[in-house]
């Protein structure tokens, strides 16, 4: 009869424990599984995320992009109306001035009227 010496009929990396380390390695397995798990669902989350701020992020661009060209009409009516402004101002000061007084002069009357006959 033969004696069992050491490391025979054990499997490796067992060297008389029975089984206690075989229990710590499938703790740190569990715990290492349990871990990346949860790694696993974070990095869902944050894909996720990332995702919907990309979808805001191209629904701003398009935004901005209608401001741009909502902008740049009205620059343009509003150079428009500057050069039609800058014509007038040109024409005669004295025909201007007359317009502003008789308008002046009406708007007088009426509020007088309108007064007089409470």
């Amino acid at each position: 009869m033969r004696r069992a010496g050491l490391g025979e009929g054990v499997p490796p990396g067992n060297y008389g424990n029975y089984g206690y380390a075989n229990s710590g390695y499938s703790a740190c397995e569990e715990e290492n599984e349990r871990l990346t798990e949860s790694l696993r669902s974070k990095v869902t989350a944050i894909k996720s995320l990332s995702i919907e701020i990309g979808h805001e992020v191209k629904h701003q661009n398009k935004l901005l992009a209608e401001m741009d060209s909502q902008f740049d009409s009205t620059t343009g009516f509003l150079g428009k109306t500057m050069g039609k402004l800058k014509i007038l101002s040109r024409g005669s000061q004295t025909k201007l001035l007359c317009y502003m007084t008789l308008f002046s002069l009406f708007v007088f009357f009426v509020i007088y009227w309108i007064i007089k006959l409470r």
